[in-house]
């Protein structure tokens, strides 16, 4: 599924959440870094109640206080909890969430209804810039008629379905069978029956076949880097001329917010996140003959996503 890579929520890409405290431990970036130091404080002791403010901006400084109170929980036993309720584990806890809460909550943020929040709707837009500058990529060598495309992760559609406007043989794949249904529902009403993706239900590491071009846009936060080498390593051996893959990218800053917003995950943000190096998924790449031709970062308020494409060695 396409999902915005999640620096501050265990649940979604993406896709970037920041904490959220209860409304008395409201504080903005001007305030002092002692000031924040005290609201840390005394937030410890909310965590069990922290569901209002979002906090808009973090300076350093208070992102520096808020990281000292990351040793105090334990966001891997939480995860372990989650992979033992539905009797797997990342794989297990993706497919079920994409096919219960997370599908609603997830076809709002992707869809175009008003019912969304600040928050969602900018992870909204931030995901169809990665969306645009994806095509951007494909579309500016030439046209993408008859060019065979793996829209590997493709949720509810934003990918798919224009590739196939633009005349590309798409086949589209998700996890979650909800999701699947929900793209090639969209695509009916969008294109004539000649130039529909074929879609289906299935895992990355499941996917078979040759494409010109694989993509996969946001799905690799859910996953380990462990993981993450086998899946690009797969994906690759796909792809005949080139992969296009979209991460959240792990930096020292990026790290500490996440890590942060895994003391607040909410009643439905129930997946991990995972955020990884561009140094760590392009040696992935180099060790089955690959190389990085193109680098990008989209980053809105609440989405930061690194997205690149590479290309046979």
């Amino acid at each position: 599924m396409t999902i915005a890579p999640s620096l501050l929520s265990s649940s979604s890409s993406a896709s970037q959440f920041l904490p959220r405290f209860p409304t008395a431990a409201r504080f903005n970036v001007a305030a002092s870094r002692s000031r924040a130091v005290t609201v840390v404080a005394a937030s410890v002791t909310d965590l069990s109640s922290v569901d209002s403010t979002t906090i808009a901006v973090l300076g350093g400084g208070s992102v520096a206080a808020l990281a000292t109170i990351v040793s105090l929980t334990d966001p891997e036993r939480r995860r372990k909890l989650q992979a033992e309720e539905v009797g797997g584990g990342d794989k297990e806890v993706v497919r079920e969430y994409f096919n219960s809460t997370g599908f609603e909550r997830w076809r709002k943020i992707y869809g175009e209804t008003d019912e969304v929040n600040r928050v969602q709707k900018d992870i909204r837009i931030g995901h169809a810039k990665t969306v645009e500058k994806t095509m951007l990529m494909l579309t500016e060598e030439g046209s993408l008629a008859g060019v065979t495309v793996c829209d590997a992760g493709c949720g509810t559609g934003l990918l798919s379905i224009p590739l196939a406007k633009e005349g590309a043989i798409v086949s589209a794949s998700d996890i979650s069978a909800a999701m699947v249904a929900e793209a090639e529902m969209k695509a009916k009403q969008q294109l004539a029956s000649e130039n529909l993706p074929r879609f289906e239900v299935n895992d990355l590491e499941s996917l078979s076949g040759k494409y010109n071009t694989v993509v996969c846009l946001d799905v690799l936060i859910h996953y380990p880097q462990s993981k993450a080498d086998c899946m690009i390593a797969h994906l690759a051996s796909l792809a005949e001329k080139r992969v296009i893959l979209s991460f959240a990218p792990k930096t020292f800053y990026y790290d500490i917010l996440k890590r942060i917003g895994e003391l607040f995950p909410g009643p439905s943000k129930a997946t991990r996140a995972y955020l990884h190096s561009e140094a760590d998924v392009e040696n992935s790449l180099r060790k089955v003959g690959w190389r990085i031709s193109k680098r990008g970062l989209i980053t809105t308020q609440f989405y930061f996503s690194r997205l690149i494409e590479a290309a046979p060695m």
